[in-house]
Order: structure tokens, then sequence, then C-alpha cells
């Protein structure tokens, strides 16, 4: 893939056939364990392939009340909301929305607990556990000394029982499913008494499971150790799962400038398009490439914004880089379009879509009514 010559990218695309690839699997493991599968839409919210992704996936699950109201509204089925603290202005419209509410803490749970119960919504309080798998994202680590994301076991209150109808933890950063397996062995030890009174368990997000070598038997084994000890019906709320590797982002080369290191400036920018490579940070990989020096050309790729460290890394290539040619970043379609931001004016790329047979068709194109939209 060169880039259609007839889409101005920068542009996203995303494409059905890794996807429905992605969803399959996803689908198997529902299949095999009676677990219910949520798309997590703060990772992806591409509503136009959710008719698509309710054929194989239970519902959604949502951070605030516009992703509660897209997942309501546009994908159906289950609508679960957690949110580290809910405000009073929204509680009564997140109900119209959300079927399951998830509270950070007790003092969440016993402010509007009652009141979302008897509206008939499904009540839970998220755990920590207090098990830290995380090496290389603290930044994603709920688990970390000082963290905000849910209740340890010593602030548990058998007092709330009478509230929950289920427990939530939320770990993992792409990870396996060893991570999973020694999270909920500690989550066990600590609440499993509490197990039997409850009607679910929510086992969260991070679970890499579409990855080539993660290990779905033991995925397998925890769900319906679960299911079957307690009786519980269990959720999983991946986001990258869903399109791991189903998502490209475009560019094209606009300069090429040298201060020490041949430096690539490009039409898409780091801080704008792909944020996660500064917040994370992480090197997106990126088609035909190479580590710096391992192919005979290296070069630093950059975006066009003003920001000095705009820089989504450095890359070599069997070839010299030249104005016009294009570059195709891949697994580009998670913790990117839901992140996108117009800094310094920059247009947002477009969003496009390649069919089973291969045809490009465009989503959606960004304007300068969509900047001027957000300011005042």
């Amino acid at each position: 893939m060169s880039g259609e010559k007839n889409i101005r990218t920068p542009y996203f695309l995303v494409d059905e056939k890794r996807l429905r690839k992605n969803l399959e699997i996803l689908k198997s493991v529902a299949d095999r364990t009676g677990c219910r599968i949520l798309l997590a839409q703060k990772a992806f919210s591409m509503f136009s392939v959710y008719p698509l992704l309710k054929e194989y996936l239970s519902g959604t699950t949502a951070s605030g009340i516009y992703e509660a109201r897209l997942g309501f509204e546009r994908f159906g089925g289950e609508t679960h909301v957690f949110s580290p603290a809910y405000r009073e202005d929204e509680i009564e419209e997140l109900q119209r929305y959300a079927d399951h509410f998830v509270f950070n803490s007790p003092s969440q749970l016993r402010k509007y607990g009652a009141r979302v119960k008897k509206a008939g919504k499904s009540v839970g309080l998220r755990i920590n556990p207090e098990c830290s798998t995380q090496e290389g994202h603290a930044i994603y680590d709920p688990c970390a000394p000082g963290s905000r994301l849910g209740t340890k076991r010593e602030d548990f209150s058998e007092k709330d029982l009478s509230l929950l109808d289920g427990l939530h933890f939320h770990t993992l950063c792409e990870q396996n499913s060893d991570a999973l397996a020694e999270t909920a062995g500690v989550f066990e030890e600590k609440f499993g008494k509490y197990l039997p009174s409850m009607k679910w368990v929510n086992f969260g997000g991070g679970h890499h499971i579409t990855r080539e070598d993660y290990d779905i038997e033991t995925l397998v084994r925890v769900i319906c150790h679960f299911r079957d000890t307690y009786g519980v019906q269990v959720y999983l709320e991946p986001g990258e799962a869903v399109v791991l590797n189903a998502g490209f982002l475009v560019t094209r080369v606009l300069d090429i400038v040298k201060n020490q290191i041949e430096v690539a400036i490009l039409d898409t920018s780091a801080a704008c398009h792909m944020p996660d490579v500064l917040e994370m940070p992480y090197r997106p990989p990126l088609r035909n490439s190479g580590e710096a020096g391992e192919k005979a050309y290296t070069y630093r790729l950059a975006g066009p914004t003003c920001l000095a460290g705009d820089i989504i890394g450095d890359y070599s290539f069997d070839e010299p880089l030249f104005e016009g040619n294009y570059l195709v970043f891949e697994d580009m379609a998670l913790y990117t379009m839901v992140k996108t931001n117009t800094f310094n004016g920059m247009p947002l790329p477009s969003i496009v879509y390649r069919d089973l047979d291969g045809r490009c068709r465009v989503i959606r194109e960004f304007s300068y009514e969509d900047f001027e939209g957000r300011l005042s």
C-alpha cells in the first residue's frame, strides 16, 4: 500500500479483513466460555463500523457521558459506564444510556448507587487489587502507588454489599493472559468470598487477545474458573484487541532538512494525530523500515507543528526519502482517532475504510469548521 492517490493525506485507514479476523477470535472466546465481550470505546470509537462489531460483541463500555450516549445510540446491546467520579448534573442523563454503572470509590457508590439501582441499573464497584504487572507503562498502571483508580481491600466495607451486583478490576495494558491470571488470583484471594453474592465480575481491558502470541487457553481457563466457581457472568472490555493491527495512518513527506541527522517532515503529527507516541511513549511500526542504522538511509520522522518535540522516531530505509514519498504507519486504529486534536490549526486526518473487496471509501473528511467549532 503506497497510498490511494486520490485521497488527501494524512488519513487513517481501517481494513475490514483484519478487523473481522480480530472479531472472530474474540467471538470464539465468548462462545467457548459464555463471557460477554464489550468494546472499550476509549480506544476505538469509529461508529461507522459498529454495525459490523455488534455482530460479534455484546455491547460497549464508556468512560464518560458522550461515549455512553454514542454506545447506546450507535451500537446498542449492553452499555456499561465507569468514571473515577461522576457529576451530579450528568447522572440523570447517564441513566438514559447506561445499564451498568461502575463506581470507583465507596463514597461514590453510597452517593449514587441506590439511585441508579432504583432506576433498574446494575451497580458495580471498581477494585484495586494492588497487583501491579506493568513493565514500562507506568502512566497506564492503575495499581501504581498513589493511584486514584479502584477501591483497595482495606477501604472496602461489607456494609455496601447490598448495593452491589458486581465487582470490576482493570489493571492490564497490552498484556498477555499470564498477567490476567496473576491479577485474578490476587483479586480472588482478597475479594473471592464476596463473589457468590454477585451477579457478575468484570476483568476490564488491556487483554491483547488478538495478538499472535497471546495464550488464549489461559484466558479461557481463568474465565471458566470464575464462571463455574462463583456462578457469575464474566465480562471483558478490550479496546486494542478489537482493532489490533487493523488500521494504518498514511502520510507523505513534505520536506527533508538536515541538522546532524536527516529529518523528514511529514504531513502528519505525533502531537496531533498519534499523541500516544509522546505520552506513552512508543515508536510506532512503519512499513518497509528498520531501526536507526539498520538500513542504508536513516531519517528522523517529524511532524509539521511548531512543537520542537513533535518527533515520531528514527527509522531507516533501503532507499533515500524524497518529497512526496508515501509512508504507512501500522497499528494505527487504536488510541489515534479518539485522541486526535487540532493544535496549531492542524487538519484532522480523514477516516477511510477498506472493504473485503479491497475498495477504499472515505468515511469522513474534516474541515475548517471542525477546528472552528471547538473554539469560541
